[in-house]
């Protein structure tokens, strides 16, 4: 079952950030719409093409014309990250409930009723995968384990999960995490923490059918950090703790230092020793106060400037016309050139309220 733009909204839309996956694509797209044709709900397929330098994008429209009335292709300039492509995803998709899933397989499209089915029965805001046997290597499980704990100390809401990204949302929270206009966003994290209620189910978890993993051990370290200072100043509050730690140990150490010699307690430390421990206690201490204080200076310059989080240079869908993001360079292939309308301006304008569609 499907739904054109030109009746009313999907009641789903299964939202899917694609980077270099020309391998994974035709199965993807297969698999889904055997499982979408089978749940007895209109739907919508966004794939969002997150600055592809393989053939996915190509595919991505090949798709879309044998299924023009289900599927919409958002081709961004360039690679954003996956969790700002989603953000893209989420603005376009009109679904009552939106699911997410990664376009390597590793998350079935098999397991999405069991997601829907869940969401229903529990009245819950967001329903995530946990992935019980991961498909992955000892260093990722182990790396996921420890994001988790940081991610629901951060959050408050404790889940074995948070990598996962197949998730089922009500279009309520979907339009609230759009609305937070984060330069980083973790929506795992951002969507759980915005939550009324949320739960997760156990679902299966497959082999990458082709391709490598886009995120090399770099890209891991650098999204926990950005999860870290996005949610929350426990570790400006850490140093402060850790700072004054350092006070009184040098205090005490300082007394010893001048007692020492009184109490008749062997050979006391010279003055010199003591000052260079000292020193290099507070030169350690500053650096570190430096290094997380300029993370949350960098992402207050970052809020502040005007760029934008993404940029879309074609949503190719029906209905509204195949809209454009730029003039110039457009690909003349898979559109409708007379039925062309330019894109709103860029979403930067502030949160919107809960219950306000585009």
């Amino acid at each position: 079952m499907s739904s054109s733009h030109e009746q009313r909204p999907p009641t789903l839309s299964i939202v899917i950030a694609v980077h270099n996956e020309e391998g994974n694509l035709e199965e993807l797209h297969r698999r889904l719409l055997t499982v979408l044709s089978g749940i007895g709900r209109s739907y919508e397929i966004v794939y969002v093409d997150d600055g592809s330098t393989d053939r996915s994008l190509d595919l991505l429209l090949a798709l879309r014309r044998q299924a023009e009335e289900c599927v919409v292709v958002v081709e961004l300039y360039r690679n954003y990250g996956q969790f700002r492509a989603l953000t893209a995803g989420f603005e376009r998709a009109r679904g009552a409930v939106v699911v997410t899933l990664d376009a390597d397989l590793q998350n079935p499209p098999e397991e999405i009723p069991r997601l829907l089915a869940r969401l229903e029965e529990g009245d819950y805001d967001v329903v995530n995968g946990w992935r019980r046997n991961r498909q992955d290597s000892a260093f990722r499980r182990l790396a996921s384990r420890v994001a988790n704990r940081i991610a629901a100390s951060l959050t408050g809401v404790k889940m074995r999960d948070y990598g996962c990204m197949l998730r089922a949302y009500k279009s309520d929270l979907v339009r609230q995490v759009a609305a937070c206009h984060e330069r980083s966003p973790y929506i795992p994290t951002l969507a759980n923490a915005l939550a009324r209620r949320a739960t997760e189910i156990e679902v299966a978890h497959a082999p990458r059918l082709s391709g490598e993993s886009n995120y090399s051990l770099w890209k891991l370290i650098h999204l926990q950090y950005d999860m870290i200072t996005s949610f929350s100043v426990l570790p400006l509050r850490w140093l402060s703790l850790l700072g004054l730690l350092v006070c009184v140990l040098a205090g005490l150490g300082g007394a010893w230092v001048l007692a020492a010699p009184l109490l008749g307690f062997g050979a006391p430390l010279t003055s010199a020793h003591a000052l260079v421990v000292l020193l290099f206690l507070l030169i350690g201490v500053m650096f570190l106060s430096l290094g997380f204080v300029g993370e949350y200076v960098g992402r207050i310059y970052n809020e502040v400037r005007p760029r934008p989080r993404f940029v879309v240079r074609w949503i190719h869908a029906t209905g509204d016309a195949d809209e454009r993001r730029e003039q110039e360079g457009a690909r003349g292939q898979a559109t409708e050139p007379a039925r062309t309308t330019p894109l709103p301006a860029l979403r930067d304008d502030g949160p919107k309220k809960i219950g306000e569609r585009d």
